[in-house]
């Protein structure tokens, strides 16, 4: 219920213009990831999906200025405004190759930012920063009184600086050592967004850093690799494509519901095709980088009682974004609702609660190997 009679009228405004500009239809269906866009908290979206749709001319006298706007007066947190060249950037991102320094990040409970992934041969790993590092500044800003989500996009890069061969000052310390201040140059990453390596004893761990375009099929082929228990290990995933995310569900799941979304106060379901391996036993790794997607993933699995969930507590993004094309190029997405786990839940806000809590690092990591020889894995 809206108590002040000023800011009913700025949400009647906005409907009125978002009914002008926007085009109705379905979500696209790609959800989550405040980290996926190079620069703000916004969702991924499927390029596809956008660029399909037709230009509304009422777009074309909506300036970005006015666009966010109204999306503040809307009070949407995840809504964004994406210039033409912006949402190509993005979307390149999703399908091939993005501007970064080859690490990801998480939040704890007690709010330090930590490095939860770093990616082989980039410029973090070059620099020698390992996961469980704490990140101090970039730039001059504390880590821990940005967002994660500002933080993966000061990582990135913005405006003039989201490009190959830029550069970005970190400060990070790793135990009770000094302060390391470190200048990275940025580099032409490769998307491919999936890892797999055998911890002994017929473990094999899949890393998933991100949904983008593929990620379900890597997946698949990663498990060809003998094993006898998997750990899928989720942290620092700020999610994606949905699509990808219900599709690497399916792999473990033999049909059966993934999750749900409410669209305008209809339900849409996610489900899972037949024939998904359910015998293997399962761990999940999740920690406060888990966003989105990759709840939605955890959730699913956690909830079908198909795998342990070990970790912290996840981030609780769990809205749905709808994208739309201006007349001009540029983009606008906003949030048409929140999606459920298979047993109802959203996690928007709170997050996931893992099973068995653990730190990070390599604690986790072994606790995840004990979890997995009491399911009966490890001789």
């Amino acid at each position: 219920m809206l108590q002040n009679p000023r800011r009913a009228r700025q949400v009647a405004a906005l409907s009125l213009v978002f009914g002008a500009v926007l085009l109705t239809g379905a979500a696209t269906g790609a959800w989550g990831d405040p980290g996926g866009p190079p620069h703000r908290p916004s969702a991924d979206t499927a390029p596809a999906a956008v660029g399909g749709l037709p230009a509304d001319p009422a777009g074309a006298a909506l300036s970005e200025q006015q666009a966010e706007h109204l999306l503040a007066a809307g009070g949407d947190r995840w809504g964004a405004y994406y210039s033409a060249q912006e949402y190509a950037e993005f979307s390149q991102g999703l399908d091939g190759r993005y501007p970064g320094v080859g690490l990801s990040v998480g939040r704890g409970e007690d709010g330090v930012t930590e490095v939860a992934q770093v990616a082989p041969d980039g410029p973090a790993a070059a620099a020698g920063i390992a996961p469980g590092d704490r990140l101090l500044r970039i730039g001059q800003d504390q880590a821990d009184r940005l967002p994660v989500t500002e933080v993966v996009a000061r990582l990135r890069g913005q405006g003039d600086e989201r490009r190959a061969g830029s550069e970005v000052t970190l400060a990070v310390r790793r135990g009770g050592a000094e302060v390391r201040e470190l200048r990275l140059r940025r580099v032409l990453l490769d998307s491919r967004q999936v890892t797999a390596e055998q911890l002994g004893k017929g473990v094999l761990r899949v890393t998933v850093r991100g949904f983008t375009s593929g990620v379900a099929d890597q997946v698949r082929a990663a498990l060809r690799a003998p094993h006898a228990g998997v750990v899928l290990d989720l942290r620092g995933n700020s999610g994606g494509l949905v699509d990808e995310a219900a599709g690497t569900a399916g792999i473990f799941l033999d049909g059966g519901t993934v999750g749900s979304y409410q669209e305008r106060g209809e339900t849409r379901e996610l489900t899972a095709p037949p024939g998904g391996d359910q015998r293997t036993p399962l761990v999940v790794l999740v920690d406060g980088g888990t966003m989105s997607a990759a709840e939605l993933l955890a959730g699913a699995l956690q909830d079908r009682s198909r795998a342990v969930v070990v970790g912290s507590r996840t981030f609780g993004k769990g809205t749905v974004q709808q994208p739309s094309r201006l007349a001009d190029g540029a983009v606008l997405e906003l949030t048409v609702g929140r999606y459920h786990t298979p047993a109802g839940r959203s996690l928007d806000g709170t997050g996931l609660t893992p099973d068995v809590p653990a730190g990070s690092g390599e604690e986790a990591d072994g606790l995840a190997l004990r979890v997995l020889s009491g399911l009966g894995t490890l001789a």
